[in-house]
């Protein structure tokens, strides 16, 4: 069945770049929900906790038991709290204080104006107030930017909203609480950081969002895309393949079916626009559940090494290339490019 294949060699060169962003390690927690987007949660994990990687962050509770004794603390995005050393839990709403045992982590998420979830600056007391009066330990306090990949000016309002967060939850006498507000982006974007540790998504990933105006980075793509070759063909002038047979063949070709379609999570895209292989082959008609075909006569193909230029041709982002691939599809580690 086809495949994807992950690169370490990538990976840690990512992870260096994000490094001497960070000024250490320790000051890196990889992003790790929704399947390593999409990337292998358990190959991701591994490869990171080998790097020296300390933190995690992840959607919710099963992630995180899957990965916990890999590091020293796993953030859970949106899930039930429990009492765990390993595991600290973001809060977004006041009243869920209100219902979590004591002496749980808990990291309070303020809405900063990003107005999707996040406990207001104006419950922001109130929640501090709980937190004491539970017992609840309060390990960190985070924002979230809205705009930081953009080239507007929110992301430094928010990120002066943000420090006078962090100034009343000192002035609470919350001193050993950890703060963190940056992701792939704010982080790029950061010249001097200056928070416990960096929330880092889709850099470590090899993709660098920021658009034309900012100094880009170096990072490389970790995942590439392969399918095998189900069976081949020779078709002549007038043929017509797949579903519609929105191809017609117009001269003799030989022509292989591959086992990727859409039920592995590929786009089924516009056979009028067909997207065009890492190796230069254009896909033949339609995309099939299970099946799509080439002009080619190789056992594998790599069907896609750079998601931001898969995303560039279906009109989309690289989250979602990489998000959509199933988890049933098998990863395997290359110590080294392919």
């Amino acid at each position: 069945m086809a495949y994807i294949v992950l690169c370490k060699e990538n990976f840690y060169h990512n992870l260096d770049q994000l490094t001497l962003k960070a000024g250490a390690k320790h000051k890196i927690a990889v992003v790790l929900k929704d399947n390593a987007y999409g990337h292998g949660l358990e190959e991701m994990a591994q490869m990171a906790a080998e790097y020296g990687i300390k933190e995690a962050v992840v959607a919710d509770n099963d992630e995180a038991l899957r990965i916990r004794e890999l590091f020293t603390n796993v953030l859970v995005l949106g899930d039930t709290p429990r009492i765990d050393k390993r595991l600290s839990y973001a809060i977004s709403e006041v009243e869920s204080l209100r219902h979590i045992a004591p002496e749980v982590k808990v990291e309070l998420k303020v809405d900063t104006g990003m107005h999707r979830n996040g406990i207001s600056l104006q419950e922001l007391d109130e929640a501090l107030t709980l937190v004491k009066d539970r017992g609840i330990q309060l390990f960190g306090v985070m924002t979230h930017y809205r705009s930081a990949d953009e080239l507007t000016s929110e992301f430094f309002w928010q990120k002066k909203t943000f420090a006078s967060v962090k100034s009343r939850v000192r002035q609470a006498g919350f001193d050993q609480t950890r703060f963190h507000s940056c992701n792939s982006a704010a982080l790029l974007r950061s010249v001097d950081f200056d928070e416990t540790i960096a929330r880092v998504g889709i850099a470590i990933y090899g993709f660098d969002t920021l658009p034309k105006g900012f100094e880009k980075s170096d990072l490389r793509p970790v995942l590439s895309l392969w399918a095998r070759r189900a069976s081949r063909r020779t078709l002549r002038p007038g043929q017509r393949v797949g579903y519609g047979g929105e191809f017609t063949v117009p001269k003799t070709m030989k022509v292989s079916t591959y086992d990727l379609g859409y039920g592995d999570g590929w786009p089924r895209g516009d056979a009028h626009d067909p997207y065009v292989t890492e190796e230069g082959c254009r896909i033949l008609g339609r995309v099939s559940m299970d099946y799509l075909s080439l002009e080619e006569e190789k056992e594998t193909v790599c069907i896609m090494r750079d998601a931001a230029r898969a995303a560039r041709h279906f009109g989309t982002i690289p989250y979602e290339m990489t998000t959509a691939l199933q988890p049933t599809l098998p990863r395997r580690i290359h110590e080294e490019k392919i």
